[in-house]
């Protein structure tokens, strides 16, 4: 297995280091494009630079910069992306999306990343 800076070499040596995250928005999106690969948010979701199933459930993560609004509910922030990763079904109790146990920094990153998309 390798270890975080190997991967993230081995990211950058492919051409997929992740663009740096828009002002005001904390965490390491490198990190975070590995961590979305961790917990397999690809087998559900369309993610860009990441590789996965052509088969989705959950809807792309290619725009979140962009939306207005999160899970139908909530307003597209950092703070609000990362309580959606982490608890679902806190926001929506019907939700298909499952509480994969993400920790804060692995929110924070992974919200870094989906934000510099």
């Amino acid at each position: 297995m390798k270890t975080l800076p190997m991967l993230l070499l081995a990211l950058a040596l492919a051409g997929c280091t992740p663009k740096r995250p828009p002002a005001g928005v904390q965490g390491d999106p490198e990190r975070g494009k590995i961590a979305v690969s961790q917990y397999a948010c690809q087998s559900c979701h369309l993610i860009p630079g990441v590789p996965g199933s052509k088969v989705y459930v959950g809807r792309p993560l290619s725009d979140m910069a962009r939306r207005k609004v999160l899970a139908g509910a909530l307003p597209n922030d950092q703070a609000s992306l990362v309580r959606w990763i982490r608890d679902p079904q806190s926001v929506d109790p019907h939700t298909a999306m499952p509480d994969m146990g993400v920790s804060e920094r692995d929110a924070l990153d992974i919200s870094a990343y989906l934000l510099t998309q």
